[in-house]
């Protein structure tokens, strides 16, 4: 429903029709209107993040981890639904303390289990290092995805091949000799 028409056609009301159940059912289960977006909110963060998130998670090393996003990301910004969703999402968590909330932990535990996966690949690093890292890799993907929703034609590609090669997984002398070999 909330792809469907955004935060406004999220009423107990129409949940309860979707669910063929009792309008009192829905408001007593959710805690009222709410408590259902706070739900909402969370299952749909999990549905826009958590994919990625477990992609990544699933990586044996970064530049695998690299190689995902690469995959993913066409992917995710593809599908309409989704980013319906993180639109909403977004703009949701602008209106709505609650909301925004819900917002904040899905992606707070999303960088958590990231920097938790860094730290087991790189156990060198310190805490704030894999923290940072986890913060710049969902930043990374968000920005991505919104961008994608306003230009479709965003060289995505192109950036995360750059940023391969910053990082040291492709040719980073073409990426630092300065403009025309001069």
């Amino acid at each position: 429903m909330l792809a469907e028409g955004g935060w406004p056609a999220v009423t107990t009301r129409a949940v309860a029709e979707r669910a063929d159940a009792n309008v009192g059912l829905i408001h007593y289960h959710f805690g009222g209107l709410p408590g259902l977006h706070a739900a909402i909110a969370r299952r749909a963060g999990d549905e826009v993040i958590g994919p990625v998130v477990e992609a990544l998670l699933a990586a044996p090393d970064a530049k695998d981890a690299l190689a995902t996003l690469r995959r993913l990301l066409p992917a995710t910004t593809g599908d309409d639904r989704v980013l319906r969703l993180a639109v909403e999402l977004m703009a949701g968590a602008g209106r709505d303390p609650a909301l925004g909330q819900a917002l904040r932990d899905g992606l707070r535990e999303a960088r958590g289990r990231l920097a938790g996966r860094l730290g087991e690949l790189y156990p060198r690093w310190p805490p704030a290092r894999c923290t940072g890292a986890a913060t710049v890799i969902t930043a990374l993907v968000d920005g991505l995805m919104l961008h994608y929703l306003l230009d479709g034609e965003l060289p995505a590609e192109q950036a995360l091949a750059t940023l391969g090669e910053l990082i040291g997984f492709g040719d980073t002398a073409s990426i630092l000799a300065p403009p025309n070999g001069g």
